[in-house]
């Protein structure tokens, strides 16, 4: 499985195909006996930051054999010491029921999580030196319910990634550039982690940008608490772009009532309120962009072996609370879609190549402070 470049997950591809079965013929309940863990929570130790100082901790770092985070597609290269550091936070690559929490020497769920890097954090090699930790990652199941021992599971991962972020700061320096990234439970623990850690100290002046990508983000309830604003252009620098992709007729109902019944970083309700909505082709929020302005979406090969970029395939417009719209659904990527046309699977391979320049131009804005 290693071997092989699924540039999507393998876990959400996966959960993808097992979702639709779940909710066309068994419903909700059904999804929560397969994958909600029925074991007791595991009040582990913490980590601390020194453990991060083992590369054996990293998924990707620069000096790690072999780096997976230097793949690119034919007609692209990785820079061999580009000006900025990336921290990205992998999402949930283990779907046991058995743990709340992945052990860190799970070979499945990180062999999948490093498929997800492949698929994601490579749009940023061209800008970036990429780190990306291993992480004892909520089980999927701890998404379902709204048991304590979830929210204990995801404290425990957060912790993990916290402590990796301060190794990362002190390997990459005082002074370099830094660009922060994520994707679904990874964006969940980068929005905290700008709230506690970015929000408020002089790190902020050094973030080129951070990308809260597949997790709603609250533009007046969460956004006034993370420490840096939403990207109002494209090429402003110290700033948050998310988005959460969607082909139609789309329906968001499952996001939409289960953000409306949480509250925000600020302390006040989500409900009703706008999410942010990043359009990755413009850079820009609540904007709409035409196929042919896509620079380029990340296509596997028909074995899943490799990947190559296809431009001018995928439109985008942000719309409704804030989700953007792919059109119909597009014709190279027709499997693994979760329930109410959610392409959540595909956030950053349908932009590949829209991420790479907007990390480009970003990082060129922040250099010329």
């Amino acid at each position: 499985m290693a071997r092989k470049f699924l540039y999507l997950v393998a876990v959400l591809i996966v959960l993808g195909f097992a979702g639709r079965l779940a909710y066309t013929f068994f419903g909700t309940q059904m999804m929560r006996a397969a994958l909600v863990p029925s074991a007791r929570f595991e009040a582990l130790p913490g980590v601390k930051p020194v453990a991060y100082a083992d590369p054996k901790m990293w998924i990707a770092r620069p000096d790690k054999p072999g780096n997976p985070a230097r793949w690119t597609p034919s007609g692209y290269a990785a820079k061999a010491d580009p000006a900025a550091a990336l921290f990205y936070i992998h999402p949930t690559s283990y779907l046991e029921r058995t743990r709340w929490n992945a052990p860190l020497d799970d070979q499945i769920a990180n062999d999948r999580a490093v498929l997800f890097l492949r698929g994601q954090a490579t749009a940023f090699n061209e800008s970036a030196a990429i780190w990306a930790p291993r992480y004892r990652q909520a089980t999927f199941g701890a998404f379902l319910t709204s048991q304590v021992e979830a929210q204990r599971a995801l404290d425990l991962a957060y912790g993990d990634v916290a402590a990796a972020f301060e190794e990362f700061l002190h390997e990459v320096g005082p002074d370099r550039p830094i660009i922060l990234a994520g994707h679904s439970q990874g964006a969940l623990h980068l929005a905290r982690l700008l709230r506690e850690r970015v929000a408020g100290t002089p790190l902020a002046k050094r973030i080129v940008a951070a990308y809260v990508v597949g997790w709603p983000i609250s533009r007046t309830a969460d956004l006034p608490a993370m420490g840096l604003p939403e990207c109002a252009a494209a090429d402003q620098a110290g700033c948050i772009l998310s988005w959460q992709s969607f082909a139609e007729p789309a329906d968001p109902a499952a996001i939409v009532d289960t953000f409306d019944a949480t509250t925000g970083f600020t302390g006040q309700p989500r409900r009703g309120t706008a999410m942010i909505c990043t359009n990755p082709i413009t850079g820009t929020p609540d904007a709409s962009a035409p196929a042919t302005a896509n620079l380029g979406s990340l296509i596997p090969s028909s074995d899943l072996a490799t990947a190559t970029i296809a431009a001018g395939k995928v439109p985008a417009r942000c719309d409704g609370r804030g989700f953007l719209l792919i059109g119909a659904p597009p014709a190279d990527i027709s499997g693994y879609v979760l329930p109410g046309n959610n392409y959540h699977v595909y956030d950053y391979s349908l932009f590949w190549a829209d991420v790479r320049a907007d990390a480009a131009r970003r990082l060129a804005s922040f250099t010329k402070r």
